[in-house]
Protein backbone atom coordinates (compact mmCIF):
# COMPACT_ATOMS: atom_id res chain seq x y z
CA UNK A 1 0.00 0.00 0.00
CA UNK A 2 1.28 3.42 -0.98
CA UNK A 3 2.32 5.53 2.00
CA UNK A 4 1.80 2.73 4.50
CA UNK A 5 4.54 0.69 6.09
CA UNK A 6 4.16 -2.42 8.15
CA UNK A 7 5.30 -2.22 11.74
CA UNK A 8 7.27 -5.08 13.30
CA UNK A 9 5.21 -8.23 13.69
CA UNK A 10 4.77 -7.81 17.44
CA UNK A 11 2.72 -4.61 17.01
CA UNK A 12 0.08 -6.44 15.03
CA UNK A 13 -0.88 -3.34 13.08
CA UNK A 14 -0.18 -0.92 10.28
CA UNK A 15 1.14 2.60 10.55
CA UNK A 16 -0.05 5.24 8.10
CA UNK A 17 2.37 8.12 7.69
CA UNK A 18 -0.30 10.22 6.03
CA UNK A 19 -2.85 9.68 8.83
CA UNK A 20 -0.43 9.25 11.76
CA UNK A 21 -2.51 6.47 13.30
CA UNK A 22 -1.71 2.90 14.25
CA UNK A 23 -4.18 0.42 12.80
CA UNK A 24 -4.89 -2.62 14.91
CA UNK A 25 -5.90 -5.98 13.45
CA UNK A 26 -9.38 -6.58 12.05
CA UNK A 27 -11.52 -7.93 14.86
CA UNK A 28 -15.20 -8.80 15.10
CA UNK A 29 -14.75 -8.97 18.86
CA UNK A 30 -13.61 -5.33 18.95
CA UNK A 31 -16.65 -4.36 16.90
CA UNK A 32 -18.96 -6.17 19.30
CA UNK A 33 -17.23 -4.68 22.35
CA UNK A 34 -17.60 -1.17 20.97
CA UNK A 35 -21.35 -1.63 20.57
CA UNK A 36 -21.67 -3.23 24.01
CA UNK A 37 -19.79 -0.35 25.67
CA UNK A 38 -22.24 2.17 24.27
CA UNK A 39 -25.23 0.02 25.27
CA UNK A 40 -23.82 -0.42 28.78
CA UNK A 41 -23.16 3.32 29.11
CA UNK A 42 -26.70 4.13 28.03
CA UNK A 43 -28.34 1.62 30.36
CA UNK A 44 -26.20 2.59 33.38
CA UNK A 45 -26.98 6.26 32.86
CA UNK A 46 -30.70 5.64 32.42
CA UNK A 47 -30.79 3.28 35.40
CA UNK A 48 -29.08 5.82 37.65
CA UNK A 49 -31.47 8.60 36.62
CA UNK A 50 -34.50 6.31 36.98
CA UNK A 51 -33.43 5.27 40.47
CA UNK A 52 -32.92 8.91 41.48
CA UNK A 53 -36.25 10.00 40.07
CA UNK A 54 -34.64 12.47 37.65
CA UNK A 55 -36.73 13.13 34.53
CA UNK A 56 -34.81 12.52 31.29
CA UNK A 57 -35.17 11.17 27.76
CA UNK A 58 -32.78 9.38 25.42
CA UNK A 59 -32.07 11.45 22.30
CA UNK A 60 -29.68 11.36 19.33
CA UNK A 61 -28.61 8.30 17.40
CA UNK A 62 -29.67 5.87 20.12
CA UNK A 63 -33.19 7.29 20.09
CA UNK A 64 -33.28 6.83 16.31
CA UNK A 65 -31.99 3.26 16.67
CA UNK A 66 -34.66 2.47 19.26
CA UNK A 67 -37.43 3.70 16.97
CA UNK A 68 -35.96 2.03 13.87
CA UNK A 69 -35.63 -1.29 15.70
CA UNK A 70 -39.40 -1.31 16.26
CA UNK A 71 -39.81 -1.70 12.50
CA UNK A 72 -36.69 -3.51 11.29
CA UNK A 73 -33.74 -4.38 13.50
CA UNK A 74 -31.60 -4.97 10.42
CA UNK A 75 -31.88 -1.25 9.61
CA UNK A 76 -30.41 -0.11 12.93
CA UNK A 77 -27.22 1.98 12.73
CA UNK A 78 -24.71 1.74 15.55
CA UNK A 79 -23.64 4.98 17.22
CA UNK A 80 -20.97 5.87 19.76
CA UNK A 81 -22.97 8.87 21.03
CA UNK A 82 -25.09 8.68 24.18
CA UNK A 83 -27.28 11.78 24.31
CA UNK A 84 -29.84 12.46 27.02
CA UNK A 85 -32.23 15.35 27.53
CA UNK A 86 -32.40 16.88 31.00
CA UNK A 87 -34.03 19.96 32.45
CA UNK A 88 -31.28 22.33 33.54
CA UNK A 89 -32.83 22.59 37.00
CA UNK A 90 -32.29 18.82 37.38
CA UNK A 91 -28.57 18.92 36.55
CA UNK A 92 -27.41 18.91 40.22
CA UNK A 93 -29.55 15.85 41.03
CA UNK A 94 -28.49 14.16 37.80
CA UNK A 95 -24.83 14.81 38.65
CA UNK A 96 -25.18 13.12 42.04
CA UNK A 97 -26.95 10.13 40.49
CA UNK A 98 -24.57 9.69 37.57
CA UNK A 99 -21.38 10.20 39.57
CA UNK A 100 -22.60 7.50 41.98
CA UNK A 101 -22.80 5.24 38.90
CA UNK A 102 -19.17 5.95 37.97
CA UNK A 103 -19.55 8.94 35.64
CA UNK A 104 -17.70 12.25 36.06
CA UNK A 105 -19.33 15.58 35.21
CA UNK A 106 -17.34 17.97 33.03
CA UNK A 107 -18.09 21.13 31.06
CA UNK A 108 -15.92 20.81 27.95
CA UNK A 109 -15.89 23.24 25.01
CA UNK A 110 -19.39 24.41 25.74
CA UNK A 111 -20.72 20.89 26.27
CA UNK A 112 -22.05 19.36 29.48
CA UNK A 113 -20.92 15.74 29.57
CA UNK A 114 -20.52 12.86 31.97
CA UNK A 115 -17.31 11.00 31.23
CA UNK A 116 -17.45 7.25 31.68
CA UNK A 117 -14.67 7.13 34.28
CA UNK A 118 -11.54 9.18 35.08
CA UNK A 119 -9.58 7.94 32.04
CA UNK A 120 -12.41 8.34 29.55
CA UNK A 121 -12.34 10.60 26.51
CA UNK A 122 -15.18 12.95 25.61
CA UNK A 123 -16.35 10.45 23.00
CA UNK A 124 -16.76 7.96 25.88
CA UNK A 125 -19.33 10.12 27.61
CA UNK A 126 -22.99 10.86 28.13
CA UNK A 127 -23.77 14.19 26.50
CA UNK A 128 -26.46 16.38 28.05
CA UNK A 129 -28.98 18.36 25.98
CA UNK A 130 -31.01 20.83 27.99
CA UNK A 131 -34.76 20.77 27.47
CA UNK A 132 -36.25 24.02 26.22
CA UNK A 133 -32.87 25.45 25.19
CA UNK A 134 -31.35 25.94 21.75
CA UNK A 135 -28.01 24.26 21.10
CA UNK A 136 -27.11 27.09 18.69
CA UNK A 137 -28.50 30.61 18.71
CA UNK A 138 -29.96 30.31 15.23
CA UNK A 139 -31.73 26.98 15.77
CA UNK A 140 -35.35 27.00 14.63
CA UNK A 141 -36.57 25.01 17.64
CA UNK A 142 -35.28 24.29 21.16
CA UNK A 143 -34.52 20.84 22.51
CA UNK A 144 -37.82 19.04 23.30
CA UNK A 145 -38.92 18.70 26.90
CA UNK A 146 -38.45 15.40 28.71
CA UNK A 147 -42.23 15.13 28.95
CA UNK A 148 -42.25 14.43 25.19
CA UNK A 149 -41.02 10.89 25.74
CA UNK A 150 -42.15 7.29 25.88
CA UNK A 151 -41.18 4.48 28.22
CA UNK A 152 -39.03 1.60 27.03
CA UNK A 153 -37.50 -1.34 28.88
CA UNK A 154 -35.37 0.42 31.50
CA UNK A 155 -35.25 3.79 29.76
CA UNK A 156 -37.30 6.68 28.41
CA UNK A 157 -36.85 7.82 24.80
CA UNK A 158 -38.01 10.94 22.96
CA UNK A 159 -41.34 10.54 21.22
CA UNK A 160 -41.10 10.10 17.47
CA UNK A 161 -42.46 13.57 16.73
CA UNK A 162 -40.08 15.23 19.22
CA UNK A 163 -37.12 13.25 17.85
CA UNK A 164 -37.91 14.20 14.26
CA UNK A 165 -38.28 17.84 15.26
CA UNK A 166 -34.89 17.71 16.97
CA UNK A 167 -33.21 16.02 13.99
CA UNK A 168 -34.71 18.53 11.55
CA UNK A 169 -33.46 21.37 13.74
CA UNK A 170 -29.87 20.09 13.87
CA UNK A 171 -29.99 18.91 10.23
CA UNK A 172 -26.36 17.85 10.00
CA UNK A 173 -25.39 15.15 7.52
CA UNK A 174 -25.89 12.40 10.10
CA UNK A 175 -29.25 13.86 11.10
CA UNK A 176 -30.37 13.76 7.48
CA UNK A 177 -29.18 10.14 7.25
CA UNK A 178 -31.20 9.25 10.35
CA UNK A 179 -34.25 10.96 8.88
CA UNK A 180 -33.78 9.11 5.57
CA UNK A 181 -33.70 5.82 7.49
CA UNK A 182 -36.99 6.64 9.20
CA UNK A 183 -38.54 7.75 5.91
CA UNK A 184 -37.48 4.48 4.23
CA UNK A 185 -39.13 2.45 6.98
CA UNK A 186 -42.34 4.46 6.88
CA UNK A 187 -41.92 5.91 10.35
CA UNK A 188 -42.26 9.45 9.03
CA UNK A 189 -44.11 10.82 6.00
CA UNK A 190 -46.06 13.83 4.73
CA UNK A 191 -48.39 13.60 7.73
CA UNK A 192 -45.34 14.05 9.96
CA UNK A 193 -44.21 17.06 7.93
CA UNK A 194 -47.60 18.69 8.40
CA UNK A 195 -47.09 18.59 12.17
CA UNK A 196 -43.70 20.30 12.02
CA UNK A 197 -43.28 24.06 12.47
CA UNK A 198 -41.82 26.02 9.57
CA UNK A 199 -39.14 25.74 8.28
CA UNK A 200 -38.81 22.20 9.64
CA UNK A 201 -41.78 20.97 7.65
CA UNK A 202 -40.15 22.20 4.45
CA UNK A 203 -36.88 20.51 5.35
CA UNK A 204 -38.70 17.22 5.82
CA UNK A 205 -40.63 17.62 2.59
CA UNK A 206 -37.33 18.13 0.80
CA UNK A 207 -36.09 14.81 2.16
CA UNK A 208 -39.37 13.09 1.33
CA UNK A 209 -39.13 14.34 -2.27
CA UNK A 210 -35.57 13.06 -2.65
CA UNK A 211 -34.93 10.33 -0.06
CA UNK A 212 -31.27 9.45 0.24
CA UNK A 213 -30.35 12.27 -2.11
Amino acid sequence: MRGVKREPAETGGLYSRSMSVVLGPFSLDRMEQAVEKVRDRLLRACGALEAAGVAYAVAGGNAVALWVSRVDEAAVRNTRDVDIVLRRSDLPAATVALEAAGFLYRHVKGLDVFLDGPEAKVRDAVRVLFAGERVHIGDAEPIPDVSESEAGEGFRVLSLEALVRNKLTAFRRKDQTHLDDMIELGLIDEATASKMPAPLGERLRGLLADPGG
